[in-house]
């Protein structure tokens, strides 16, 4: 009675009020399962449904045995078998929560990103003055790429002015002092780098006022006949200084000044969210999957392992043909218990996923939900979900049932 009451009236319910209209009033044939197929939304359920069923189960599988080997050979494996299974005490909705921080975007909130930049950032740092630009009336113009250049070639002797707009305040260095004019050219390219604009207002385009900060460490190159025969760095007050075998060049402020600052990648976009998911799914998972291949592990008969290294095997030998081929009784007891788990998968897609990208991330459970609930809920088409996802999970625990049957009678 009880299993007639719990599962099996559930089941035959589900199945007839699929075949039902929006209503449940009129039979709708086979037109709720049509739509599972021609609706974009449903289709991409199921596509994703496939790749959870192919990843999230072979990774945590994968990963739970080499966790489970490796803790055999260190001193501290019983607190390391701990720290990996523990995220299997979080629910899947503060799983959820705890991953949509890890995948912010902004990197001072968000761990991924914050590791992504930092590594980035070793290898291509971004420029000091991202939004710089000169106005139509300074004697700069864009030199394509990204890069500055003068209008007219510089003289020995004559000041370079190079002035720029558009910094924010925040992008200023701490140490920036007023901009220095040049008063004594020299014998070489002397000039200076600098903010025009002073604040309050009542400052000339093309003069250095004395409320406007120079712009330290900006690179300039002197350019002649598309070579740089020269290069300087401007201090903390803009001023900046080339050899006079810059005379009659190009001045370039390269586009390494002004490279934008690298924000890490959008881990929760319509690209990446699907495997962003399956990453916190793995995190949580692999735990389990590395106890039970553990409890497997302590079981097999060590004189066999024994043996082979004395016949000369090494240890990727004895892993690959003998501890993998008499493990496989449980590894395929994990596999086949996590690919029926992501089945129905839904509280982690359903948290994680922005709104602007959940149906890049739906899920057949999740769809299920979407359908069934709220203001324009078809309960026909929500129990057509229903018992596809049904009939997805039956080959898969045909097969469990059959593997335990040979099990059994070995």
């Amino acid at each position: 009675m009880l299993l007639g009451a719990l599962v099996v009236y559930p089941i035959v319910y589900s199945v007839y009020r699929s075949f039902l209209d929006r209503e449940g009033t009129g039979f709708a044939g086979l037109d709720n399962y049509t739509a599972l197929f021609q609706d974009d939304t449903i289709r991409t359920a199921i596509e994703n449904n496939l790749i959870w069923v192919v990843l999230a189960p072979t990774v945590s599988t994968a990963l739970g045995l080499i966790f489970a080997v490796l803790t055999e050979r260190i001193r501290w494996g019983t607190a390391f078998k701990l720290i990996v299974f523990m995220p299997m005490a979080i629910s899947m909705l503060a799983a959820g929560i705890i991953f949509r921080l890890v995948y912010d975007q902004a990197p001072e909130r968000g761990v991924a990103n914050a590791v992504w930049v930092g590594v980035h950032d070793t290898f291509a740092e971004s420029g000091g003055y991202p939004k710089a630009r000169p106005l139509p009336v300074h004697p700069l113009k864009a030199g394509g790429g990204g890069a500055f250049v003068t209008k007219e070639p510089v003289r020995a002797g004559e000041p370079a002015l190079l002035p720029l707009v558009g910094v924010a305040p925040d992008r200023m260095p701490d140490d920036a002092r007023p901009a220095k004019p040049v008063s004594d050219p020299g014998d070489g390219i002397t000039g200076t780098v600098w903010l025009d604009f002073t604040k309050g207002g009542g400052g000339t385009p093309n003069v250095v006022d004395p409320k406007e900060l120079g712009l330290k460490g900006i690179r300039v190159e002197a350019v002649k006949d598309g070579k740089v025969v020269a290069t300087a760095t401007a201090g903390a007050d803009g001023v900046f200084t080339l050899p006079a075998s810059a005379d009659g060049s190009v001045l370039r402020l390269p586009a390494d000044n002004f490279r934008e600052p690298y924000n890490g990648v959008e881990w929760l976009g319509p690209s990446l969210v699907t495997p962003g998911i399956i990453g916190s799914y793995v995190w949580m998972w692999a735990g389990f999957a590395m106890v039970l291949i553990a409890a497997g592990l302590a079981g097999l008969p060590r004189e066999l392992l024994e043996a082979a290294r004395v016949d000369g095997a090494n240890e990727w030998q004895v892993f690959r043909r003998i501890t993998v081929p008499m493990l496989a009784p449980v590894l395929a007891v994990v596999l086949v218990t996590l690919m029926i788990n992501v089945l129905k998968v839904f509280d982690l897609v359903f948290i994680i996923a922005p709104g602007s990208s959940q149906d890049d991330a739906n899920v057949l459970a999740l769809q299920l939900y979407r359908t069934s609930f709220g203001t324009d809920a078809d309960l026909g088409v929500g129990s057509a979900i229903a018992v596809l996802l049904l009939l997805l999970v039956i080959p898969v625990m045909l097969f469990n049932v059959r593997r335990i049957r040979k099990e059994g009678r070995r």
